[in-house]
């Protein structure tokens, strides 16, 4: 009887167009993010940032984020990189115009820090820990975690009392276009 349900179940899903997630997914706009407690799963939402997540394709590409700092964690908010100089000031020289959308800064969103200019975001971002429906239509959203949050919220947290400052920080191992990676 195991067995029947089975096919039956498999000929229902291919008559209705399922697919599988390996099948499913873009990998041209799927970032795998390693991190040193496993792998994070990205989609990029070129929908919504397409000059922001091209950016973001051509950095990984260049390697630009391996081993930069989580210089800035807030517990409850968000976890920030993106900065080679390690300490929230740098960038990879590239400004970019803000692509503002009203998607929402839910857990696991990413989306482009940038100074009180809106035309700022370079390579820093953020993913956030929890929703925080205050940064919606602020900040350009690029991206959103589908799997492996779990590895986010054990990055480690800065101090509170200065905005975040993470001392000894967690780093980006790799961040990789999904499409360029062999598995």
């Amino acid at each position: 009887m195991g067995r029947k349900k089975s096919i039956l179940a498999a000929v229902v899903m291919t008559a209705l167009g399922a697919t599988s997630n390996a099948e499913a997914m873009d990998l041209e706009n799927t970032l795998y993010m390693e991190l040193k407690t496993g792998r994070v799963v990205i989609t990029l939402r070129p929908d919504i940032a397409p000059n922001h997540v091209a950016r973001i394709k051509e950095l990984a590409r260049e390697e630009f984020y391996d081993g930069l700092l989580f210089h800035r964690v807030i517990e409850g908010f968000m976890a920030q990189t993106g900065d080679p100089d390690g300490n929230g000031t740098g960038g990879s020289g590239k400004n970019l115009v803000a692509e503002f959308s009203m998607e929402p800064h839910q857990r696991g969103t990413l989306s482009m820090a940038r100074s009180s200019s809106p035309n700022s975001a370079d390579s820093q971002f953020f993913i956030v820990f929890d929703d925080v429906p205050h940064l919606n239509g602020q900040y350009t959203v690029w991206g959103q975690v589908e799997s492996g949050m779990e590895h986010v919220d054990q990055i480690k947290m800065g101090v509170s009392s200065m905005n975040g400052k993470v001392f000894d920080p967690d780093s980006i191992i790799t961040l990789r276009v999904a499409a360029d990676v062999e598995e």
